[in-house]
């Protein structure tokens, strides 16, 4: 059976190629130093599991969680982002998902005809350009660059691509460069899809993960829950990536289109998963605090180990990455397969989120601080 023409358009899956190099690595018998898929290696904060343990045994969380998100969770989510922010969201501003990768990858699902434009950064987040395509549209790729502190220049897309666009997709703090942006930034983005009349869709898991000023929200701009929704997550904020839990907050319009996929696909996510998740969100700061501590700390202890051996590399600004320049003469992907084939490490080849990205390898910073200076010992036997 021949598959859609939408799927077959889809660009491999990096970390679903790296999983199979990893695999075959250790079936070989080596050792294997895994810097690749950004998966917290740490688990759960205790006192989130504990209160799980109580929310699981109510009999009323264990029917369908139809709807777009519990009272408790909704109500939770409302309360953080004004708290956060400063951003008042009401009811039918904001909904739960399953993990922030469930509404990317369905939201071009609610707007998008076929033909029409999706605006991409590139490098960026494959689910930006899977969900376009599984919908039938174009994806326009946004170069992100270093002079132009891997924001994208929005003067330099046509006017006429402006046209067709249905979605801009921003991620801010950014995987895989860590970069920020500022409130002036998104003002200016705000411009343009006023005047074009598109969407922009900020995806934000690592707003908690930062190692300076806090991340802003667009939806601190007046007036912009016409054109805005943002994306959260729980995955990273408190180490829980396998509870798949998130939320979207936007305008009332836009949520609603959203909420129309989801409701005609899945059943949303279990009742005590949200009852936990709005608990953390109203209780556990400092857990999310200690957790940014760690990444911050890893950052500068293998941003100054790589230093130290000849790789050039942008300073993180947050995130569970590091952007790393790929040494002179080879592609991203030519040097990822050398360093685990000379080193026993998976690092993520740039060229996995776009063409932009191939300058460049990504380094996640999910290992313990031994792990780390073992990596950095290892890395001295590839030559560069």
């Amino acid at each position: 059976m021949e598959f859609s023409k939408n799927l077959k358009s889809l660009p491999p899956y990096v970390f679903i190629e790296l999983d199979k190099m990893k695999k075959a690595a250790r079936e070989q018998g080596r050792d294997i130093i895994d810097l690749g898929i950004g998966d917290p290696d740490r688990p759960t904060p205790a006192r989130i599991i504990e209160n799980f343990k109580v929310s699981v045994q109510k009999p009323a969380n264990h029917q369908y969680p139809i709807g777009r998100g519990s009272r408790v969770f909704k109500d939770a989510v409302a309360a953080w982002m004004k708290k956060r922010f400063d951003v008042a969201v009401t009811d039918k501003e904001n909904m739960c998902l399953i993990g922030a990768k469930d509404g990317i990858t369905h939201l071009p699902l609610a707007f998008i005809n076929p033909g029409d434009v999706v605006l991409v950064p590139d490098p960026g987040y494959p689910g930006y350009t899977s969900g376009a395509l599984l919908s039938g549209g174009k994806i326009y790729p946004m170069p992100l660059i270093e002079k132009n502190n891997f924001l994208p220049d929005l003067k330099a897309v046509p006017s006429g691509v402006y046209k067709k666009a249905k979605i801009m997709w921003l991620n801010y703090p950014n995987n895989p460069t860590s970069a920020m942006a500022t409130l002036e930034f998104y003002k200016e983005v705000l411009s343009y899809a006023k005047k074009y009349n598109f969407i922009v869709a900020q995806d934000a898991p690592y707003s908690e993960i930062y190692f300076g000023e806090p991340p802003v929200s667009m939806l601190q701009i007046d007036g912009a829950k016409e054109h805005v929704i943002e994306f959260y997550s729980m995955s990273k904020t408190y180490n829980m990536t396998g509870w798949r839990i998130g939320f979207a907050v936007g305008g009332e319009n836009i949520i609603n289109g959203l909420g129309k996929v989801k409701e005609n696909m899945d059943s949303g996510t279990f009742t005590a998963i949200q009852e936990t998740s709005a608990w953390a969100l109203l209780n556990c700061d400092e857990e999310s605090e200690s957790i940014r501590a760690l990444y911050k700390r890893r950052a500068e202890i293998f941003s100054k180990g790589l230093k130290g051996l000849g790789y050039e590399l942008l300073e993180s600004k947050g995130t569970l990455y590091l952007w790393v320049s790929v040494p002179k003469g080879y592609t991203s992907m030519d040097f990822c397969e050398k360093v685990l084939a000379e080193a026993d490490i998976v690092i993520t080849p740039g060229i996995g989120f776009g063409k932009s990205g191939d300058k460049y390898f990504r380094i996640a910073l999910t290992v313990e601080e031994d792990m780390i200076q073992k990596a950095l010992d290892r890395l001295k036997k590839v030559k560069i």
